[in-house]
C-alpha cells in the first residue's frame, strides 16, 4: 500500500508498505480521506517522541476492510470516520473499534473533516466549560478547525455573546461566517474588551494570552486550556486569587481521554457527528491535498496561513 512516512531527517516521503492486519479490538480501514491537524506539526517538530520512520495521520474516513478479534464482523464494509494514534496517511489504517463511528449517508469527504476537532470542540463547550444559556464566550484561534466548530456549539448551548480572537484581518473575515458577535485581532486582546468580563474562555495559545485571559474572566468564569500554540512556557496561576473570585482554570486533553476513557470521547464524537449530520453544525473544508503534498499542507498549518479544516485525499 502507499503511505507517507515521516523519516529520520524530518521529511515526509511517499513509500510502499505492507498492509497492516487488525489486532484485538481494532479495525482496518481503507482510507478515502485523512484530516490534517495541529498534532502533525508537533510530531514533525519533535514535540511528540515517536520512533522514526513513522506513518503520521490521526484521523480518517473510509470503509472498514477487516476487523480484529472481539469486533463485530458485520462492520466490514461500513462507512466510518475514525480517530487513531498514527497511520492515517496511508491507504489502510488500523484504528480502535471504539473510536470508529459509522457515518451513514454522510459524504466521506465531510466525515474526514470531523476528526479530533469535532469531539474536542463539543467537549470544550459542553463538558469542560459547561456553557450555560445567557453566558458570553471568548474563543482564541477562532478561524481554525476547532474554533469554528466551538462557536457553533456555543450558540447551540445558549451562549448570548460569542467573541473570537484571530491573528489577521483575513482570518477575521473568514471566521465571521460562523456566528461570532465580535472578532478581535490577537494584538487587540484584551484591551479592546474594555471592562467586559467573560464567562468562558477557550485557550489553545498559552503564555501571556492565558495570563491575560485569567484576568479577564468574570466571577465564576472558566478558562479552558487545551493547547500551547504560542509557547510551552508554564503559566503560573494563584489559586487563592482564583478562589476569591470563583474563577476556574480547567484543562482538556482529548489524546489522554482517548487512552483513559475512549468511550467518553466516542460519545462526544457521536454527538458532534449527529449535529453535523442534521445540519445544525457545519464543518468547513477549505483545502484538499494529495499524499505527495502533505509537507506543504503541514507547513501552511504551522505558519497559520490556513483556516477551517484541511484534508488529504488518499483514495
Amino acid at each position: 500500500m502507499k503511505a507517507v512516512v515521516l523519516d529520520t531527517d524530518d521529511h515526509f516521503r511517499v513509500t510502499e508498505l505492507d498492509e497492516p492486519a487488525p489486532g484485538p479490538g481494532q479495525v482496518a480501514i481503507r482510507v478515502a480521506y485523512a484530516g490534517i491537524q495541529w498534532g502533525d506539526t508537533m510530531v514533525r517538530d519533535g514535540h511528540f517522541a515517536v520512533p522514526r520512520p513513522f506513518v503520521p495521520g490521526f484521523e480518517a474516513s473510509g470503509h472498514i476492510a477487516a476487523v480484529g478479534e472481539g469486533v463485530d464482523a458485520r462492520r466490514v464494509g461500513e462507512a466510518v470516520t475514525t480517530l487513531t494514534t498514527a497511520g492515517a496517511y496511508a491507504e489502510v489504517v488500523l484504528a480502535p473499534a471504539t473510536l470508529t463511528l459509522g457515518i451513514g449517508s454522510m459524504p466521506l469527504r465531510t466525515a474526514a473533516g470531523l476528526g479530533w476537532g469535532a469531539p474536542t470542540a463539543y467537549d470544550l463547550i459542553n463538558t469542560a466549560a459547561r456553557v450555560r444559556p445567557g453566558e458570553n464566550v471568548l474563543i482564541h484561534a477562532a478561524a481554525g478547525g476547532v474554533g469554528t466548530l466551538a462557536a457553533q456549539f456555543a450558540r447551540l448551548a445558549g451562549a448570548d455573546r460569542i467573541v473570537g480572537v484571530v491573528g489577521t484581518a483575513d482570518r477575521a473575515d473568514y471566521a465571521a461566517q460562523f456566528g461570532y458577535d465580535q472578532l478581535l485581532l490577537r494584538e487587540e486582546f484584551p484591551a479592546k474588551l474594555g471592562d467586559e468580563k467573560i464567562d468562558v474562555i477557550l485557550d489553545p495559545v498559552g503564555g501571556s494570552t492565558r495570563t491575560a485571559g485569567l484576568e479577564q474572566l468574570a466571577a465564576h468564569g472558566r478558562l479552558v486550556a487545551y493547547g500551547n500554540l504560542g509557547t510551552y512556557e508554564p503559566v503560573l496561576a494563584n489559586t487563592n486569587d482564583l478562589l476569591m473570585h470563583g474563577k476556574s482554570l480547567v484543562t482538556y486533553n482529548s489524546n489522554l481521554l482517548s487512552q483513559t476513557h475512549p468511550e467518553r470521547l466516542a460519545g462526544s464524537a457521536r454527538r458532534a457527528l449527529g449535529f453535523v449530520a442534521d445540519g445544525q453544525v457545519r464543518v468547513d473544508i477549505t483545502a484538499e491535498y494529495d499524499l505527495a503534498d502533505l509537507a506543504i499542507a503541514v507547513q501552511r498549518l504551522a505558519e497559520g496561513t490556513t483556516h477551517g479544516k484541511t484534508i488529504l485525499r488518499v483514495a
